[in-house]
């Protein structure tokens, strides 16, 4: 009998496992995250292409409702072009040193998919200079291949983030609203289903 109980629960684990989703970022893919604020002068942006993350479910549908979704980035490796508005903005207005990682972590729902395309939400918490904020945004992942391309494009609040805009000249502050958008790609890991 024990031995019958034993079989039977690795013959589970093995068929859950088996049928699951487990995709991580490709360090190689074409991955970017884009800020952008603009000001009636002047644009200003910083991009890297520094991002960490995966998408996991279980079962055997691809991506159902539920679905993990993690997105990490470290903001000291944004750059603008300009070596000392890196520098200060990295110091001054980020604080990088106290807040080395920015992420996102939630559940993907309100799934509409047409073809290899799924539209979809993504609710959950955005963490941004160590403060948290619950946040929607909308996600776009096509599968190509054997890639996942994921797209996302959301604003945000300076000040909801506890981050004074900067000045970029003595008398243009950078806008409160920063819209980010950010693209990646992600590879299946081998666990999920083949």
């Amino acid at each position: 009998m024990q031995r019958f109980f034993i079989t039977t629960t690795l013959i589970f684990l093995f068929h859950c496992n088996l049928f699951a989703g487990d995709w991580q970022v490709d360090k190689d893919g074409d991955n970017q995250v884009l800020f952008k604020s603009t000001t009636t002068l002047l644009d200003f942006e910083g991009t890297t292409k520094n991002i960490d993350g995966y998408l996991y479910w279980e079962g055997e549908n691809m991506l159902p409702a539920g679905t993990e979704f993690y997105l990490e980035v470290q903001p000291a490796t944004f750059e603008t072009g300009i070596g000392k508005r890196d520098s200060d903005m990295r110091s001054d207005v980020l604080e990088t040193y106290d807040y080395p990682i920015s992420s996102f972590k939630g559940t993907l729902n309100k799934s509409d998919r047409d073809g290899n395309t799924y539209n979809v939400i993504a609710s959950g918490m955005f963490d941004l200079h160590g403060v948290e904020k619950k946040m929607e945004i909308p996600v776009t992942i096509t599968q190509d291949g054997k890639k996942l391309k994921v797209k996302t494009e959301f604003s945000i609040l300076l000040k909801d983030y506890n981050i004074e805009a900067p000045s970029l000249m003595a008398f243009v502050k950078v806008a409160q609203e920063i819209t980010l958008e950010v693209k990646f790609e992600l590879l299946e890991t081998g666990n999920g289903k083949e």
